[in-house]
């Protein structure tokens, strides 16, 4: 039984999210030590051009388009840690886990080479072509 669950907003911000990654992530919330939230699920184009222009994002290709991607935070207090990536790799350790757990390939934004993203987290294009 898992020691968190997840708020209203969190549970509204997996909806359209491929059910896979949704399976995933609520595992990870049953595995994880620290509590999270869903920050971001599927978007819209107008919301994806928006990050991109602000810089929080590169692509307009981006996984969530499809919903094959959701952000997600670690919560301290109930804040949001920003600055302390060990809290997000913490989360990502649950991600990954639960992934393996589930059969499920997903990638965390965390382990890439460039811009790293330590919120995101996606299905894998290999198994997921979109």
């Amino acid at each position: 039984m898992s020691k968190f669950n997840f708020s209203k907003r969190s549970e509204e911000n997996l909806r359209g999210v491929h059910p896979d990654l949704v399976k995933v992530i609520r595992r990870a919330l049953e595995l994880t030590d620290i509590d999270f939230m869903v920050i971001e699920g599927k978007r819209n184009e107008a919301r994806q051009r928006d990050l991109v222009a602000s810089g929080k994002s590169q692509t307009m290709n981006s996984r969530h388009l499809t919903g094959h991607a959701v952000d997600c935070a670690p919560l301290v207090n109930r804040e949001i840690p920003w600055k302390d990536w060990s809290k997000f790799k913490l989360v990502a350790d649950a991600v990954l886990q639960a992934g393996k757990d589930l059969g499920i390939d997903v990638e965390w934004g965390g382990n890439w080479k460039s811009f790293k993203d330590g919120p995101h987290f996606q299905l894998t294009h290999k198994s997921y072509p979109a």
